[in-house]
């Protein structure tokens, strides 16, 4: 799969949810939100929804999986899986995320 763009504003929220100020970890980050977007995309999400900056449900589910997939040590990583799961199976049902417009 090919690498995902990420903007750097998009990757600053990232930075605030898993409360990190450096960009020493930024590698890391945007390897756990492609991750994310390539997972909604196998799940279903179409891959402009899944990689839609914009949409606050595509980053909510994404913030979740980093969250859960951050680093080494993390007691609450189970939530945060559980929850993606969640979002991305809701993700997957909407039509709006599985379906091309027309036109």
């Amino acid at each position: 799969m090919e690498e995902m763009q990420i903007s750097e504003s998009y990757l600053a929220d990232f930075r605030g949810y898993l409360r990190i100020t450096s960009k020493a970890q930024d590698g890391e980050i945007k390897d756990c939100i492609n991750a994310a977007r390539g997972s909604l995309i196998r799940g279903g999400v179409l891959p402009e929804r899944a990689k839609d900056e914009n949409d606050p449900l595509v980053k909510k589910a994404i913030s979740n999986y980093v969250k859960a997939e951050f680093g080494l040590d993390n007691p609450d990583s189970e939530k945060y899986r559980a929850a993606f799961a969640e979002q991305k199976a809701d993700l997957a049902m909407a039509s709006e995320y599985i379906e091309a417009e027309e036109g």
